[in-house]
């Protein structure tokens, strides 16, 4: 293995986006399944009545229904929405549809709030290619949630969702990589 953190997360990320690539569509199912009830835990235990989710990739566990499930319940859920100065702004997505963000990512329709709207949530939910046993998350190399996450003075629990395989021994660091809470699979819930 390469000694630079820096391929050493290129190398690993290629790894774990060609295995999401190669997951059917019933395991990814069953993952999405098991998700949504981990994710509704979660906010039994948090008692949450604010979070930040973000809209899942088609090759990712499906964030969906757990927000669906949330808003249902009255639980004020925000979205992020990239901006080319590499911070995250945030909407509600009352327009109730999706867009395509600056890299790809599904993104909400709505009213901008800003930046500092992330500030007000009890909880956040973030991407991952992969967690390890220490809560330092591997994200996917743009950095949009690190930076955030290390410009919030109170930041609230932090969870990324990641497939079973994906909470791992170690991932690479480095000093601006922003550790997590906890980590959200399909079967379990870990805080760290």
């Amino acid at each position: 293995m390469p000694e630079d953190p820096d391929v050493q997360k290129r190398v690993l990320r290629a790894e774990l986006r060609e295995r999401r690539q190669n997951m059917s569509a019933r395991e990814r199912e069953l993952a999405t399944e098991g998700l949504t009830a981990r994710l509704e835990e979660l906010i039994g235990s948090t008692e949450a009545t604010s979070l930040s989710c973000y809209l899942s990739m088609p090759t990712e566990p499906d964030t969906r229904p757990f927000v669906s499930w949330a808003e249902a319940r009255g639980i004020r859920v925000l979205f992020p929405v990239t901006r080319e100065d590499g911070l995250l702004d945030w909407t509600v997505g009352e327009d109730e549809t999706e867009t395509l963000g600056l890299f790809g990512a599904p993104e909400a329709v709505g009213e901008l709030l800003g930046p500092m709207a992330i500030n007000d949530v009890d909880l956040i939910v973030v991407p991952a290619a992969a967690v390890d046993a220490t809560g330092m998350r591997l994200g996917w190399g743009r950095g949009y949630f690190d930076k955030t996450l290390g410009s919030m003075g109170k930041c609230p629990p932090v969870y990324a969702v990641v497939f079973d395989s994906e909470f791992v021994e170690t991932v690479p660091r480095e000093v601006h990589d922003q550790p997590v809470n906890g980590v959200v699979t399909p079967t379990r819930i870990i805080a760290f």
